[in-house]
């Protein structure tokens, strides 16, 4: 029954976000040309960590299962870590191989019985993003290019056109690495999510987090950096230091020379932080520091929040809708901050030098 229903998006059997037809006018460039049918090779990695989510999967599987289709599944490639879910997760993962095998769709499907819970969760994390992208280098190094895009998902409620807008704004923005917002409900109205690894292009959060560790501020975005919360109010992408929130998508390039995600260098003094926000920073350091968030995709991480967080931030397409590749324009600022802020914990914060520990 899932499987049926990640590869029929109309199928109505399992609820799920219900999603706006695609726009295919809008990403119609990021089909192939002429010359790229006759040149094939993989331009889209998909990549996916998955634990526990068995409701999800017919949304979030069935939107990257039309975004590859519409793309072309000969130009994409599908790779899932899956692992330590009882519910029926790995099974949904394992039988969907053969079906996508029939449907021309390049497909690895790893288990990796990893309890990110306990112990060194953010080497864990990092690890399982590892496994994730391991096969862009290690199945696919002849057919892949320093342009393909990686897109990597978290579980959550993404539909095609979400994916695909990363996408889009990566290529016209000619970004290094798009972000998503990702929202979550710790009262009645939605939270930015990712808040711990985020960073803007001043090196803070996106929101102010007293020592305390409150979150009551939360609503207040970008309270310090008002060209930021312009672009923000507006729904125009904007750069920042460091970002993940749920989908990204970035350029193989850095992977393919050897970037990896990792965790902090502790025993070098290097502040203590997430390994997206780790990745950010590598990025930074070795040239690659366009990155921005795109405002118009907003996801939560059930097909339930996510609908509410669709009905108050808006769909994409809504979000999108007269705006031109003129509009969300960004001048890049070249030089990273000179500090960014490191917060082990909300109680511990602390002001250091962006690239701590690195060295040419």
């Amino acid at each position: 029954m899932y499987v049926d229903a990640i590869l029929d998006t109309r199928a109505t059997q399992l609820p799920r976000l219900e999603c706006p037809s695609l726009d295919t006018a809008r990403y119609a460039s990021l089909k192939p040309t002429s010359y790229q049918i006759a040149r094939p090779r993989i331009e889209y990695f998909f990549a996916l960590d998955l634990r526990k989510c068995l409701e999800l999967l017919p949304r979030l599987l069935g939107s990257v299962v039309e975004v590859i289709r519409f793309l072309g599944p000969d130009r994409c490639t599908l790779s899932i870590v899956g692992g330590n879910s009882p519910d029926g997760t790995d099974d949904v993962l394992a039988a969907l191989a053969l079906v996508l095998i029939d449907l021309d769709i390049t497909y690895t499907f790893k288990r990796a019985d990893v309890d990110s819970a306990e112990g060194a969760r953010i080497q864990k994390l990092a690890d399982l993003r590892n496994l994730a992208l391991a096969p862009l280098v290690d199945n696919f190094a002849s057919s892949v290019s320093a342009d393909t895009v990686v897109l990597f998902l978290n579980d959550v409620a993404a539909c095609a056109e979400d994916i695909l807008e990363l996408a889009l704004q990566r290529r016209n923005l000619g970004a290094d690495m798009t972000c998503a917002f990702d929202w979550v409900y710790v009262s009645e109205t939605p939270t930015f999510y990712d808040v711990w690894v985020s960073r803007t292009l001043q090196g803070d959060w996106f929101f102010d987090i007293p020592p305390d560790g409150s979150w009551d501020r939360a609503s207040n975005l970008f309270w310090n950096d008002t060209p930021t919360r312009a672009r923000y109010d507006t729904h125009l992408p904007f750069q920042v230091f460091s970002c993940w929130n749920g989908v990204t998508a970035f350029r193989a390039q850095p992977v393919l020379e050897g970037l990896r995600f990792r965790a902090s260098n502790e025993d070098a003094g290097e502040c203590f932080q997430g390994e997206p926000q780790l990745f950010c920073k590598d990025l930074w350091f070795r040239g690659f520091g366009r990155i921005a968030v795109v405002p118009s995709v907003n996801l939560a991480y059930s097909d339930e929040e996510g609908k509410r967080t669709k009905d108050l931030k808006g769909y994409t397409s809504q979000l999108v809708k007269g705006k031109t590749a003129g509009d969300d324009r960004i001048q890049w600022i070249t030089e990273p901050p000179e500090k960014v802020l490191c917060a082990p914990g909300f109680d511990r914060q602390s002001w250091v030098p962006w690239n701590e520990t690195l060295h040419s």
